[in-house]
Order: C-alpha cells, then structure tokens, then sequence
C-alpha cells in the first residue's frame, strides 16, 4: 500500500536542519516566520535570551483585507517598521522549511523595502 507523504513532517525536518546552522544574537536577530492555512506570522527572535524582540501577524488590526500575499506583503512591512521601532536593521531570515516564493517571498520582499537587511 502506497501512503502519501506528509509534507508538514518534510518541512519541519528541513527547519531543524536549516536551525541547526543559523541563530539570531542581539546584534542581527532571527526573523522566523510561520505560514498556515489562513494566516502569516513574522517574528523577531533573539535566540542567546530566547524573546521574541517583535512580531506581526495577519490577525493585527492594522492588516487589512485581501489575497493572501498582498497579507503577506503587509505583514512584512509591519515587522519591518516594528524592528525600527525596536532599533534593528539587520536580521537573518528564517524561512522554516517553506519553499521561497509565494506568501513567504512577498513578506520578505516587503520587510526588505521597509528597511530591514537580509
């Protein structure tokens, strides 16, 4: 009997191995960002401490309605202004498995014209 792949199983093993090589500091925290059905999540991670410096999400108020990736887009733009607010420029950036393109290439294309350096 064939038995489908699961795919959220694939993807938090590309996390771990992907986490295993990278790590925010004070100095250039982790921007790791979570994708479900109905929302996105973007946060701002110092992993020495382990806070959380800011997030965004799709449940904000300042989010308005839309596609997903104009969502996304948005959301972007919020944890880059939430990272200046916090006096962050530079950031690594965590994809957590999910493949670059779609709602996790315009939030990071939009935190990158907000201002934050990746």
């Amino acid at each position: 009997m064939i038995t489908r792949p699961d795919k959220n199983k694939a993807r938090q093993k590309r996390q771990k191995r992907v986490r295993a090589k990278i790590s925010g500091t004070a100095e250039c925290p982790r921007l790791n960002v979570f994708r479900s059905n109905k929302n996105i999540y973007a946060q701002v991670i110092d992993d020495v401490k382990g806070v959380t410096l800011a997030s965004a999400s799709t449940l904000d108020k300042e989010i308005k309605d839309g596609s997903k990736v104009e969502q996304a887009s948005a959301v972007g733009a919020l944890i880059a202004q939430r990272a200046k607010d916090a006096k962050i420029s530079d950031v690594v950036f965590d994809r957590a498995g999910y493949l670059y393109h779609g709602r996790i290439q315009s939030l990071a294309d939009a935190a990158r014209e907000n201002g934050l350096k990746f």
